[in-house]
């Protein structure tokens, strides 16, 4: 019997492009499979440039708190392809395992009788098949690329339709001005349905967003610091809108930024009408949401035994400009509290724009050691990666792999015990988790 390794691979050779946007392929799939998109729990469909994962991740903690079964469909996966699909139980839902997914993935292959298709629509087909066939109250779909043509917008009436924080990023598949970019997100809005917008780092962003909802006839249009306001106080959570207040723990995620992603879940789930649950759901959700690879703490496993005694070992995926940013954001929120120098390892894919992710580093990280991103053939050489830190101020110096990098800060003195952040790229923080023997839950 084949594995879903296998035919995500067989899947490959069905187009002759990796990424290419149109929705015609996969409503004729859907199509020959009964329409199963049709035959979903209510969807909340997520787009954005930054913060999707991160909200999606509230949301369910959240949902789940309140003792709903929540499926989610997320990309790209860490480690293993089944983390895209997590199919919900009361009490918490779990990833889709071996033996259902190959079943729904040659049903798929066998309805597509090798028509050109994407992997991604492909395998997104199959999601939606085992969502369809699987009871749940709430689905969570995060959009893969961009939104209009994407091959998650498929939904014909969300419950509700959210977007997250625009910045740069995929010029090539989604243009290359804000605007441009604003519009491609904003194509899965859907007439007569809640369009949730969170509070935007650009005007121009926020504006087209705005003008396209109201377009499209979405509605009601709740707009972040208009229609609803969160901000932290005293260590807390405040999340306002016209339902009411809410005082909250401090999220469980790290970072400025996690206070805006936690009250855009809220937004999202109260204009989806899930406004019914108690305090207490809110207060759970935000304390107990996890999203791997995003300014996670590494303290147990075979990483951390390796790196400096007493330093901090930090994983985040971020490898765009707004994400270099607002993980600036929460180093130099740690700086203030302690003295660790900070140290970067890094690896990048060569269509990220790597200088203006550095670029937030300047004056906060002490060094920055660059590795390769082992098998993607995408990856920027670990050379190159460190000539662009470089480039923009950065001491740099390159080794073979993360677990060199590490292995090397022993050969420093140090003042204090460093605080160590591995990033750019999701890519590699799946390889870091595999190879600490953590594994996405």
């Amino acid at each position: 019997m084949d594995s879903s390794d296998a035919l995500i691979a067989r899947f490959l050779a069905l187009h002759p492009k990796t990424i290419d946007l149109s929705l015609g392929r996969i409503q004729r799939l859907l199509g020959e499979l009964g329409h199963p998109e049709r035959r979903l729990p209510p969807t909340i469909h997520v787009a954005g440039t930054n913060g999707k994962g991160s909200t999606i991740a509230f949301m369910r903690a959240i949902l789940e708190s309140a003792g709903l079964a929540v499926h989610v469909y997320t990309s790209p996966h860490l480690v293993r392809f089944h983390e895209r699909i997590r199919l919900g139980r009361i009490g918490g839902g779990q990833y889709v395992g071996e033996d259902r997914l190959v079943e729904a993935l040659r049903r798929c292959e066998k309805v597509n009788a090798g028509q050109p298709i994407t992997v991604f629509e492909i395998t997104t087909a199959a999601a939606i098949l085992l969502f369809s066939e699987e009871p749940a109250d709430v689905l969570l779909l995060e959009v893969g690329l961009g939104g209009r043509f994407d091959a998650t917008n498929v939904i014909d009436h969300p419950a509700a339709a959210v977007v997250t924080s625009i910045g740069h990023d995929h010029a090539e598949y989604l243009g290359t001005t804000l605007k441009a970019i604003a519009k491609e997100k904003a194509g899965i809005f859907k007439r007569g349905c809640p369009a949730v917008i969170a509070p935007q780092d650009y005007t121009e962003a926020d504006e087209t967003l705005r003008d396209e909802a109201e377009r499209i006839g979405a509605s009601p249009l709740l707009v972040g610091q208009q229609d609803f306001s969160v901000h932290e106080e005293g260590g807390r959570l405040v999340y306002q809108d016209e339902k009411g207040l809410l005082d909250l723990p401090r999220p469980r995620l790290v970072g400025r930024h996690q206070y805006i992603n936690a009250g855009t879940a809220i937004a999202a789930l109260r204009a989806a009408g899930f406004e019914q649950f108690e305090t207490s759901a809110f207060e759970a959700g935000i304390t107990r949401a996890e999203w791997p690879g995003r300014l996670q703490r590494l303290s147990k496993g075979r990483l951390p035994e390796i790196a400096p005694q007493g330093c901090e070992l930090w994983l985040d995926g971020g490898h765009n400009a707004d994400g270099g940013r607002v993980l600036a954001a929460a180093m130099a929120d740690r700086s203030e509290r302690s003295d660790a120098p900070l140290v970067l390892i890094a690896g990048m894919l060569g269509t990220k724009d790597s200088e203006a992710f550095f670029k937030n580093f300047l004056g906060l990280a002490r060094e920055v050691i660059a590795v390769p991103i082992p098998g993607q053939i995408a990856a920027r050489p670990a050379d190159e990666v460190a000539a662009i830190a470089a480039s923009v101020g950065l001491t740099t110096s390159t080794k073979a792999s993360v677990e060199s990098a590490l292995a090397s800060l022993h050969d420093y003195v140090w003042e204090h015990p460093p605080r160590i952040l591995i990033c750019g790229s999701l890519y590699l923080a799946g390889e870091v988790l595999a190879a600490n023997g953590t594994l996405p839950q």
